[in-house]
């Protein structure tokens, strides 16, 4: 019989670790003489009371390592339960938001996807910027350290192919899950402090430099600007775009690196991938921006540069509105969006790993068309790819685009019209954060659309940040069958 204490007790921490970070805005609000800050104390009292319950509920199956059944079913249910918890300063505070649009803008803050239902933000309570920035920060480190210790397990999407890179952890998942997320949490802090420096040096306002540096590092794309990153257009954009590319890389290689292993880093097939891809792209569209808009070359590359590393990696900022730059970069940017960033990381979308298998695979197919007789294996990095993983490489991008092509299929049913409802299945799927169009382009929100097509997209969000397969396997009989 499934056993789903296990699962009860690691939601219940989380929850209560959740309300505990809501000390933070608190004191925020308290230190600009808000009277919002009790909000945040009623809300923090909520989460660590309910949590703690959860949690001291289920503490007596805590005694083993998670099956798979459990580790599908935990991975899903956090992403699930936290954005419950972290929309209630939302409802209950100066936003006054119902409860569906503080469900998505949590959602989209810890699933790192970035589109937003706020308009004003700047002149909101600093405790509920902060508290957006934080949501986005939390979600991730999350989803490092589930694509690190979770999917390599489940075999999600090809992600097995990093399983002894990510360190061994069947039948010890959770032992095993902080270890590896105490090394990774120094280098995220790490990381994050170095980005709200350098944001600071460039002339940002400590509390900007610090919500920015955390949306940034966690690629999650929430400002404390209706203008977004606009509001600090320059030097800022170059730093905002070299901290986004470091996010967008294994976090795994960075754990190698502090213990002095620098050669998979740089001979990783992935950061080789991403690096030239973004190198290509910003050539692209800084020689049409040069040649078909009057933008003077140093402007062009920048706002290349940021736009495109923003999208490529989920990010979701925006500097300007790149609706205005033509059709063909317009579509560009659409697909840009649908190739990510690298496995282990911070990005979201397909990642460029996947990309590079399938690449292989083809090659393959073509060498084998015109040498029947000949023995080829796909390889990455060197090493030849096993059969199981091509399958759930395919199977991702087949099950990818069907998800993609049923979101916004009955996005439409909603009343939305084609571009809104594409790029909102997108956005939401892929975890990216603007659309296109002008409703949910990179200078509106999603607070026009209605209630309907904000649900569908909070689950388009949910599955695309845990990588598809990971939500469908629990759709099947077979999976709960004991």
């Amino acid at each position: 019989m499934l056993d789903l204490r296990p699962i009860g007790y690691v939601i219940g921490l989380l929850v209560s670790i959740l309300g505990c970070t809501m000390v933070f805005p608190m004191l925020v609000d308290m230190f600009d003489g808000q009277g919002h800050w009790p909000v945040f104390l009623e809300s923090a009292m909520i989460c660590i009371l309910v949590g703690g319950a959860l949690a001291l509920c289920c503490a007596n199956g805590v005694g083993q390592g998670l099956d798979i059944r459990q580790t599908f079913i935990l991975t899903t249910a956090v992403w699930a339960a936290l954005p419950v918890f972290g929309a209630i300063p939302l409802v209950l505070g100066a936003t006054d938001l119902r409860f569906v649009d503080a469900f998505f803008e949590a959602m989209s803050g810890l699933t790192t996807t970035g589109s937003t239902i706020l308009s004003g933000l700047d002149d909101l309570p600093r405790g509920l910027l902060l508290w957006r920035a934080t949501l986005q920060w939390l979600g991730g480190i999350g989803i490092i350290v589930v694509a690190m210790v979770f999917l390599p397990e489940l075999r999600v999407g090809g992600m097995q192919i990093f399983r002894s890179e990510a360190f061994d952890t069947m039948g010890k998942i959770l032992p095993r899950a902080q270890a590896i997320a105490g090394q990774i949490s120094l280098i995220y802090v790490a990381i994050t402090a170095a980005c709200a420096v350098v944001y600071a040096g460039l002339g940002m306002g400590p509390f900007d430099a610090i919500c920015h540096a955390m949306t940034t590092t966690s690629t999650g794309g929430f400002a404390n600007y209706d203008a977004s990153f606009g509001t600090f257009s320059g030097p800022a954009e170059y730093a905002a775009s070299v901290f986004m590319i470091l996010a967008a890389l294994p976090f795994v290689r960075y754990v190698q690196l502090i213990n002095g292993q620098t050669t998979p880093l740089l001979k990783d097939a992935q950061i080789r991938g991403f690096l030239m891809t973004i190198g290509v792209l910003v050539l692209v569209t800084t020689v049409l921006l040069v040649s078909i808009f009057p933008h003077h070359p140093e402007q062009a590359l920048r706002e290349a540069l940021f736009n495109i590393t923003s999208i490529i990696s989920g990010t979701g900022y925006a500097s300007v509105d790149y609706m205005n730059w033509g059709n063909f970069l317009i579509m560009m940017f659409f697909f840009i969006g649908l190739i990510g960033g690298c496995a282990g990381s911070t990005a979201c979308s397909v990642k460029i790993f996947r990309y590079q298998l399938l690449i292989a695979s083809i090659r393959v197919q073509i060498q084998k068309i015109r040498s029947p007789h000949g023995v080829f294996f796909p390889r990455y990095e060197g090493r030849p790819v096993g059969q199981d993983v091509l399958s759930s490489v395919i199977s991702f991008f087949i099950f990818f685009v069907l998800t993609l092509g049923i979101v916004a299929w009955m996005l439409t049913l909603t009343g939305l019209d084609f571009v809104t409802a594409v790029s909102g299945a997108a956005t939401a799927v892929a975890n990216i954060g603007p659309g296109l169009g002008d409703i949910i382009g990179p200078s509106g929100n999603f607070a026009p659309l209605n209630d309907t097509a904000k649900w569908i997209l909070i689950v388009a969000m949910l599955i695309g940040r845990l990588e598809l397969l990971a939500v469908y396997a629990m759709l099947t009989v077979r999976f709960w069958r004991s």
